[in-house]
């Protein structure tokens, strides 16, 4: 009985290595058609990753020959389908250099351009990624307008660009948190120069607003007014914007402080100018008595 366990696991070995040495024996063949047919035979069979290979290998046989272009196709789809994106990527873009004309060559585009996408990174990594993908995405529509892809493509397009525009906003807030108000200002402004239709335009106009504040209100004495008059140049700006917002009320808060503010540093100020001048006619007066109590003194004598 052990003995018979014995040859059923010896014939199942084997076998297995019947089948491999076979798939090696096809993989080194130089026989076009015979590989070739193989080939799709894997592929049909959703054996993407021993396809790539045959698909591979008959590149190197192919080279200059009507089968060239589709070996080459397949090779990078059947990487795209075994999920080896960055291969796949590569095996597009140099499909898409060599065979510009090929029936393959819309697709083969469309699929880099998906490679690059899955190669993205989220917001807070390297961002290189996506602005390459963008440009690929930019140069697909040029070239193909009207694609069965679009939808896709617009997609691709809104998540990217809103990648791109949470790093710009969330690097510059950083500065805010950091309650470096002056630095957050000019961040977020900076944010606001480079793009100025960034979807959190809202929150950007609603932190400068709030940085400006926070700074006049950490000013020395002598610097407030202008400050203050700093935050309510970026108030009005929000408001001219946005009427009705969920900062509304906030900014509306702070604006009422900033001129309490204001008004009492203006009516301070004032009190002491009135002082001021008070005092100088006050030592003008006494100058001017002490000067006549002299010549008096000298009328006598």
């Amino acid at each position: 009985m052990k003995y018979i366990k014995y040859l059923i696991v010896a014939a199942v070995v084997l076998a297995a290595s019947s089948c491999k040495s076979q798939y090696e024996v096809l993989l080194n063949s130089t026989d076009v058609d015979e590989k070739y047919a193989a080939a799709f035979d894997y592929f049909e069979q959703g054996k993407y990753n021993k396809a790539a290979n045959l698909f591979e290998s008959l590149t190197m046989l192919t080279s200059g020959t009507a089968k060239d272009d589709t070996c080459q196709y397949y090779w990078g789809l059947s990487n795209y389908l075994f999920k080896d994106y960055y291969t796949s990527e590569t095996n597009f873009e140099k499909f898409t250099t060599n065979y510009p004309r090929s029936p393959f060559t819309e697709n083969a585009r469309f699929l880099r351009l998906d490679c690059l996408y899955r190669q993205t990174l989220r917001y807070e990594l390297d961002q290189a990624p996506t602005n390459k993908c963008l440009m690929a995405i930019s140069e697909y529509l040029r070239d193909y307008p009207i694609n069965e892809h679009t939808d896709e493509c617009d997609a691709m397009i809104k998540d990217l660009n809103g990648r791109l525009d949470t790093k710009a906003y969330e690097g510059a807030k950083l500065y805010y948190k950091m309650e470096d108000y002056l630095a957050a200002r000019v961040a977020l402004r900076n944010v606001l120069k480079d793009d100025a239709d960034n979807m959190y335009r809202e929150d950007i106009l609603f932190y400068i607003a709030k940085a400006s504040f926070k700074y006049a209100q950490l000013s020395v004495p002598q610097k407030q007014r202008e400050r203050y008059l700093l935050f309510v140049d970026d108030y009005l700006n929000f408001k001219g914007e946005y009427e009705t917002s969920k900062y509304t009320k906030e900014l509306d808060d702070l604006y009422d402080k900033s001129q309490k503010a204001l008004t009492q540093r203006d009516g301070s100020l004032e009190k002491k100018q009135r002082e001021k001048a008070f005092a100088k006619e006050r030592k003008q007066y006494e100058k001017a008595l002490q000067k006549e109590q002299k010549t008096k003194t000298v009328e006598q004598k």
